[in-house]
């Protein structure tokens, strides 16, 4: 969680407004909450992680995001518990897509990975007819490769945006909290 929160921070500067980038942080720390042995009630994180946040009234945008993580229905289709699941809405936000990024990037480890590699050892750690890997072939793969790339292209424009000024095609640099998502800052000769 620690690792897929890092990653947090780094693009959501580059994507989002201060409160959501709070908000990326938050549920990316907490999006596998559910797996904690306490919590587990329908053996499936997702949902039992958003069903504790609710129990501490945690803000119902965090809930939702911790529940809908990571194509998340998908799987709960597969499990039986789609209907329990639906109760908490996929907001399809670039704030959503932001946090699904950083799960699809980050190894359970903490590790940053690409989004191949994360499949692939998903993959290798379930057997093919276990749920998850069923919800993969059914299309949570392929939402969640989406969400990746629509992640990818914003980080490029949001890049392209901080090094040329709108209005003169300047070199701006990396905007401040770039994080190193960005370009290196170029020096401002006009200050010499």
């Amino acid at each position: 969680m620690q690792g897929v929160a890092k990653c947090g921070r780094q693009v959501g500067p580059s994507l989002l407004r201060a409160g959501e980038e709070e908000l990326l942080v938050a549920a990316a720390l907490l999006h596998d909450i559910g797996y904690a042995p306490g919590l587990v009630v329908s053996g499936y994180h997702p949902l039992d992680g958003a069903r504790f946040l609710v129990a501490v009234s945690a803000p119902p945008r965090l809930v939702n995001l911790v529940a809908q993580h990571s194509a998340a229905q998908f799987i709960a289709e597969e499990r039986g518990l789609g209907a329990d699941l639906a109760r908490y809405p996929d907001e399809r936000t670039v704030l959503r897509d932001a946090l699904w990024f950083c799960d699809m990037r980050t190894t359970p480890d903490g590790r940053p990975t690409d989004f191949a590699e994360r499949i692939a050892g998903i993959r290798a750690r379930h057997s093919p007819c276990s749920p998850l890997v069923r919800a993969l072939d059914a299309g949570a793969q392929a939402a969640r490769h989406d969400a990746v790339r629509r992640t990818e292209l914003r980080l490029g424009a949001a890049a392209v945006r901080r090094r040329v000024s709108p209005r003169r095609g300047e070199a701006d640099g990396a905007a401040p909290g770039d994080g190193g998502v960005g370009a290196a800052r170029e020096p401002d000769r006009r200050a010499r």
